[in-house]
């Protein structure tokens, strides 16, 4: 009996074994405040050669979105593939100190990972030869889970698979702090930005950080070839937010919102239903969907009410037709900015027209030197129309761009006559509305003015930052 037992117990490991080396290793790799600014993507005066051949073995998707263009919101939504605004998680460094928890129902994507076997990792400590550590950044509006992940050491992974970890880099968050690479005289500066040398300067050390940031994934590959485990490990590398710029970080426009995602599907792990090695994919995606597609991979089947939508596999979901963003008080900066694009055009709702856009944020005013320079040139009047925009004293209440002929969306086709776009008006102010309603919109109650000016803090001294200092 006692060996018959045995057997028994050697057949389940066996077979608890062999399904968990059936399931990949899953690694995201976090950049902080950057765009899709790399070689693969266009973009000239930087080297990302890492990140390049990684998007020549795998997928690179152009239109993957961030629900929130600052951080803490963003990553409170990707986290959990609940949208930030569901889960009363939308107003930037909120809820550190009120023991404020997430609905019912509602986990981290570790939490689910390890419910299902998967070992996690939030990784901090590198060996010694990638010469760098993982910034760690959780950065959650709401109060984590007592062990939000098993691990912070690189070391772990090998030894616990299968793992699901995340590896969070600096780099291109502010203050920019890589080595010289790009030229300012060459780098291409967006039409809203006023082409002077203090715009080219601060975009040069922006790309050179991107450089930086391919050096340090390129150190992360090497540590997954050493360790084995580059072939039977999934790699998603992708922002966080949009860049750190004005009119980008922390607003609703493509450049807030959108940011690189690319895929790399390791050759021992079969491949799910649609993915395509080489392939740019134009498929409009949003981050919390690869909450639920990463959950797919090792075979967590999709949670009850989770916002997110499998993209790859045979559990993949019809394509959005529509992302959406929003974006709500950063810092003592009180917006309420709701968005939504479909193949074509970006529609933007101001829910606080009458503040103007470069309101004061001291964050922005210490970071962001073109912040400062608009504001003077605008004093001289030497901006152009399209740049004086940003002085105004007051925003529209809707905006609508065609991105196809309007890339850097600098001409507002809210009041248009065009029947083109008075249809593309009416349809997407409809669908965003709907989308308000349909997911419980917590943005629609505003936090009280205390609250407000501790920015976040139910008291004061909870979670301000004491002037000028810590990152936002």
């Amino acid at each position: 009996m006692l060996e018959a037992m045995m057997r028994l117990f050697l057949l389940l490991a066996l077979c608890s074994t062999l399904s968990a080396a059936e399931r990949p290793n899953i690694l995201w790799l976090i950049a902080e405040d950057f765009g899709p600014h790399l070689g693969c993507y266009g973009t000239k005066e930087v080297s990302t050669p890492v990140l390049d051949g990684m998007a020549k073995e795998g997928m690179r998707f152009s239109r993957y979105y961030t629900t929130a263009p600052v951080c803490s919101a963003s990553r409170s939504a990707f986290n959990t593939g609940m949208y930030q605004t569901t889960i009363g998680a939308h107003n930037h460094r909120s809820h550190r100190d009120d023991g404020y928890t997430l609905p019912a129902g509602v986990k981290l994507i570790s939490e689910r990972m390890r419910e299902a076997g998967y070992f996690t990792a939030n990784v901090k400590e590198m060996p010694p030869e990638a010469g760098f550590k993982g910034a760690g950044k959780t950065d959650w509006n709401f109060a984590a889970p007592e062990k939000p992940f098993d691990s912070a050491s690189w070391d772990d992974l090998k030894a616990h698979q299968p793992f699901y970890a995340q590896v969070n880099f600096q780099e291109t968050h502010r203050t920019f702090h890589a080595p010289p690479h790009a030229d300012p005289a060459k780098v291409e500066v967006p039409p809203y930005y006023p082409d002077h040398e203090v715009t080219r300067k601060d975009w040069a050390q922006y790309l050179d950080a991107a450089t930086e940031l391919d050096r340090k994934i390129g150190k992360i590959v090497e540590l997954l070839k050493r360790d084995g485990l580059f072939e039977n490990t999934v790699i998603c590398f992708v922002g966080d937010n949009g860049a750190a710029h004005v009119r980008a970080k922390q607003f609703c426009y493509e450049e807030g919102l959108n940011v690189p995602f690319i895929l790399r599907w390791p050759s021992a792990v079969k491949a799910p239903a649609g993915f395509e090695a080489g392939r740019a994919s134009d498929r409009l995606l949003m981050s919390i969907d690869l909450t639920a597609t990463s959950l797919s991979w090792a075979g967590i089947a999709k949670p009850d009410g989770m916002q997110g939508q499998v993209f790859l596999g045979e559990k993949a979901e019809a394509p959005r037709e529509y992302t959406f963003g929003a974006r709500d008080r950063c810092d003592m900066t009180v917006f309420r900015l709701r968005t939504v694009r479909d193949a074509r055009y970006r529609y933007i709702r101001n829910f606080t027209p009458d503040r103007p856009f470069l309101q004061h944020n001291e964050y922005k005013e210490k970071q962001y030197p073109v912040w400062n320079l608009i504001k003077e040139l605008a004093e001289q009047d030497k901006l152009t129309p399209e740049q004086a925009v940003l002085t105004a004293p007051t925003m529209p209440e809707e905006e609508l761009y065609d991105l196809e002929d309007d890339p850097h969306q600098i001409k507002n086709l809210a009041k248009s006559n065009a029947p083109e776009h008075r249809a593309a008006l009416e349809r997407l102010s409809g669908v965003l509305k709907d989308w308000i309603e349909q997911t419980n919109d917590q943005g629609r109650v505003p936090e009280p003015p205390e609250v407000i000016q501790n920015e976040g803090a139910t008291k004061p001294g909870g979670t301000k930052k004491k002037k000028g200092k810590g990152k936002k």
